[in-house]
């Protein structure tokens, strides 16, 4: 597990790859990741935004940006959790992610950001 604090922020990332969802021959590999987002605040928090940066190590890096996470925009109030899992395709056995999230102090109307560290995704295989 990989964590880091921002702002108050705690970001927990666990990523897996998925053999079952993924092609090799067709080079697909599919990699599913497990997000926990703690507020240490004394104020409550709202997620508004995601952007990711994607390195796939033998495709086009790519950038995404979006609102939320699942669909969603989760309140998390002081001491509270939000955990979430998603997933990230890759043409390559291996890559990275890195990224952050845009997040409103609910008493003051500011929006800060909240890093998530780099996380590597790698087939297990492809270590050997």
């Amino acid at each position: 597990m990989l964590t880091q604090v921002t702002s108050g922020v705690k970001i927990a990332v666990v990523p897996h790859y998925e053999p079952k969802l993924s092609c090799p021959v067709m080079e697909q590999y599919l990699f599913s990741y497990y997000i926990t987002i703690v507020n240490g605040n004394d104020f409550p928090i709202q997620l508004l935004r995601r952007h990711w940066y994607i390195f796939d190590s033998f495709a086009v890096n790519r950038e995404v940006e979006g609102p939320g996470v699942i669909g969603e925009h989760p309140i998390l109030q002081p001491g509270e959790s939000y955990s979430y899992q998603s997933a990230c395709d890759l043409k390559s056995l291996r890559g990275t992610m890195r990224g952050f999230y845009s997040m409103r102090n609910m008493q003051n109307n500011d929006v800060f950001r909240v890093n998530v560290p780099l996380f590597r995704m790698e087939v297990p295989y492809s270590l050997n």
